[in-house]
């Protein structure tokens, strides 16, 4: 297959730098910074004359007018990104803080107390420490942002190539699309309350949807503008929710509502899974918003913002919930109010002795589902973009409404199994993220170092020494030990195979199997932890499994593709 050197687009770009200033602007076409091949020109012309993709170029440039990004996966060229880091990182801290200083990271923390029977001692120190662990694996997920300049499922073509990353990005998109069910969920259970089933359920379902649809479509600018500005009236609305909650802690109780030692261990640990999930599931889209973000931003920044970022909202929110779902136990009125309405209706009753002031700053509260629910709309549209060519030909803002139908159903079906819902989707998103970032870490400190980076042949042939000569023509650093190419992002022919990575995920997906502890099934090996619920342990073994597997899987693939 015959391609355009990668020399004729690096005299293109420095020829006209001079010329215009526009030529640093960030390019909205989806197509416009991949390299092309005569097969694609020519695609490119047939295109032109299907009636439905006029439709949405046309649709496209209208809604780029407007301020609207209709970028797609393309990767963010390190001189396209911007040059204020100082601006970046005060706006991504007030994009965690609204995202994950909300009801969404809330809602789980209930669980433990309310569904599995622990008290308050059990619940602090599983739920803590195990939304603590995910935050890590969130935070060095994340780091790939700035490197690549891509989406986190664009650079995990990486390890799981061209085609097994589809995969991958179906489970990113379940996972993703899971907490929007649970946020709309949440949302119409607060309304109803608030307007004693005047709004019915499946009207705040449809609110929260349609608003964060309206947010998701503007972009990454707009999103993280408005994420920042909702932050601090979320947690302010949250630090009174401690103020007026505290009257009723006198009911807090230490120990389990179950006695069986076996069945509090095996809770234990599935609550702790639960609260792993919380924080880790980030780690699936945490990149998407550091890719601006200048190439040579130091490691440390990124880790250190984004790890603090999740942690410190989501442990505000978390033991709120816990202190709680931990008083509904044993005070009945709360407890009738979550029987009646769920989480929404509980917080409705610890507001309830400040009258329209607490429901004022439970309509605040409300507001961090809309936050959180922006998020996965966003992300969870260029997930479908690497379904295939024919996928990210159609534009992001497309996407996004389809994403949202489909979870909107998904909502009004399930709006009456809040728990369940929860419950049981969040470990299996654990499950992959623990076996993804093992397999990335491995990749990274292992292989992409000067000791292996021989086996790279074929992706560093020809195109490094070019991206080197561009970085160096436009002043732009390169990176120290960055051994990655990630000009080859779209590059079918030098991506690596995926194989090794696929395999360690299939070896990992056994693990989970045998560990895990769902309604639907328990493992073998769960089985014999817990009482006759088990205990699950999942998240372990498939680390585990795909980690001993994946560095000797991965130096068979170089040593035979060079890839």
């Amino acid at each position: 297959m015959s391609k355009k050197t990668i020399n004729s687009q690096i005299r293109e770009r420095t020829t006209n730098i001079g010329s215009s200033a526009n030529n640093y602007d960030i390019p909205e076409s989806s197509a416009s910074i991949e390299i092309e091949t005569s097969e694609s020109t020519l695609d490119k012309k047939k295109e032109n004359k299907n009636p439905i993709l006029q439709f949405f170029n046309v649709a496209s440039k209208k809604l780029d007018s407007l301020g609207v990004e209709t970028r797609g996966i393309e990767r963010i060229e390190p001189y396209e990104r911007s040059t204020n880091k100082t601006k970046q990182l005060i706006s991504v801290i007030g994009l965690w803080l609204s995202a994950c200083g909300g009801l969404s990271s809330m809602s789980t923390f209930y669980l433990g107390p309310l569904l599995f029977g622990l008290g308050l001692k059990n619940t602090l120190i599983a739920g803590l420490i195990g939304h603590t662990l995910g935050c890590f694996i969130a935070a060095y997920c994340s780091l790939m942002g700035p490197r690549s300049g891509c989406r986190q499922m664009v650079s995990a073509r990486f390890l799981f190539g061209w085609w097994f990353v589809k995969l991958v990005a179906l489970v990113s998109i379940i996972g993703v699309m899971g907490w929007s069910v649970v946020n709309c969920l949440v949302g119409g259970q607060i309304l109803a309350s608030l307007s004693n089933n005047k709004i019915p359920l499946w009207g705040g379902i449809v609110l929260i949807a349609g608003i964060s649809l309206i947010v998701a479509i503007g972009g990454i600018k707009h999103l993280i503008r408005i994420e920042a500005l909702l932050s601090l009236p979320v947690n302010f609305a949250f630090l009174m929710l401690y103020v007026v909650a505290s009257q009723k802690f006198e009911y807090l109780t230490l120990g389990d509502a179950i006695t069986d030692p076996a069945t509090i261990k095996g809770n234990w640990l599935s609550f702790f899974s639960l609260c792993y999930s919380i924080t880790s599931t980030w780690g699936s889209i945490a990149s998407d918003y550091y890719i601006l973000f200048p190439e040579t931003t130091p490691d440390i920044q990124i880790f250190s913002i984004t790890l603090l970022g999740i942690f410190i909202p989501t442990t505000f929110v978390g033991v709120a919930g816990l202190l709680i779902g931990n008083v509904a136990l044993t005070y009945k009125p709360w407890g009738e109010a979550y029987e009646t309405f769920g989480m929404g209706g509980l917080l409705n009753e610890a507001f309830k002795p400040w009258g329209g002031g607490g429901k004022f700053l439970l309509i605040l509260i409300f507001l961090s589902l809309i936050s959180n629910n922006i998020i996965n709309t966003y992300s969870a549209a260029f997930g479908v973009q690497l379904a295939g060519t024919g996928f990210a030909k159609i534009p992001r803002w497309l996407w996004a409404f389809v994403l949202t139908a489909i979870y909107l159903i998904c909502a009004l079906v399930g709006r009456n199994k809040f728990a369940t819902i929860l419950g049981n989707f969040l470990p299996m998103v654990g499950y992959w993220i623990s076996m993804y970032f093992i397999m990335l870490l491995e990749e990274n400190v292992i292989f992409r170092t000067d000791k292996f980076k021989y086996l790279y042949e074929l992706e560093f042939s020809e195109d490094v020494s070019n991206s080197i000569d561009l970085k160096q023509r436009l002043h732009i650093p390169i990176r120290s030990n960055q051994h990655y190419n990630f000009r080859i992002w779209n590059d079918y022919n030098k991506l690596t195979k995926g194989l090794a990575a696929t395999c360690s995920f299939c070896i990992g997906a056994t693990g989970a199997a045998v560990g895990m502890s769902q309604t639907y099934w328990i493992g073998p090996v769960a089985r014999r932890i817990g009482g006759e619920y088990g205990g699950d342990i999942a998240m372990w073994l498939c680390m585990g499994f795909s980690g001993i597997s994946y560095p000797f899987l991965r130096y068979l693939e170089l040593k035979h593709f060079k890839r």
